[in-house]
């Protein structure tokens, strides 16, 4: 299946939370999507993450997963979601960071060169777990999706307010039209 990479599959704020947001709908089994099912839209997302990321200045142009190391990058995905999701839940455990660190070290050998997708969201992931304010970690209201607060006063609520805030909103006008409680 072809999926389109837009800004907003990159409302993430840092390459590592993007790559862990492949995964749509995570918690709806019925509903998910893996959008790296199809190891060519892994392909495309290098393409576009040279274009949307916000840490695009810190890594220049992506080589592609090497298909050597696709399996060891979907499972650092995994341990991506993990590790941070706990942590923006306030559930932080160090099993997480040992699984996320593991997994980055086996990702790390697999790879040859030190521009490809792989090892720079490694550097990505390592960037977050040194972030100051962790606090600035968070989970979308609306779909779910981990990203960065970088709002002033760290109060964002959704990962991105042109998707998830303008669709959390009208569905709120709706249901007060309706006299549904909020």
């Amino acid at each position: 299946m072809n999926f389109s990479w837009t800004p907003h599959r990159f409302a993430g704020g840092a390459l590592a939370l993007d790559v862990a947001n492949s995964v749509i709908l995570r918690f709806d089994p019925a509903r998910s999507i893996d959008r790296f099912a199809d190891p060519s839209q892994i392909d495309a997302f290098v393409r576009a993450a040279a274009q949307f990321s916000a840490e695009r200045v810190l890594f220049g142009p992506l080589a592609p997963v090497t298909p050597q190391a696709c399996a060891a990058f979907l499972r650092f995905r995994e341990a991506i979601d993990r590790h941070f999701r706990a942590e923006a839940e306030g559930k932080a455990a160090p099993h997480h960071l040992a699984d996320l660190l593991e997994q980055a070290a086996l990702l790390l050998r697999l790879v040859p060169d030190a521009g490809g997708l792989e090892v720079q969201t490694v550097h990505s992931a390592l960037r977050l777990i040194a972030l100051p304010e962790p606090e600035r970690l968070k989970i979308c209201g609306h779909c779910g999706w981990l990203f960065l607060d970088r709002s002033k006063n760290k109060s964002r609520f959704w990962c991105d307010m042109a998707v998830c805030g303008n669709r959390a909103k009208a569905a709120r006008h709706y249901r007060r039209k309706k006299g549904e409680p909020e």
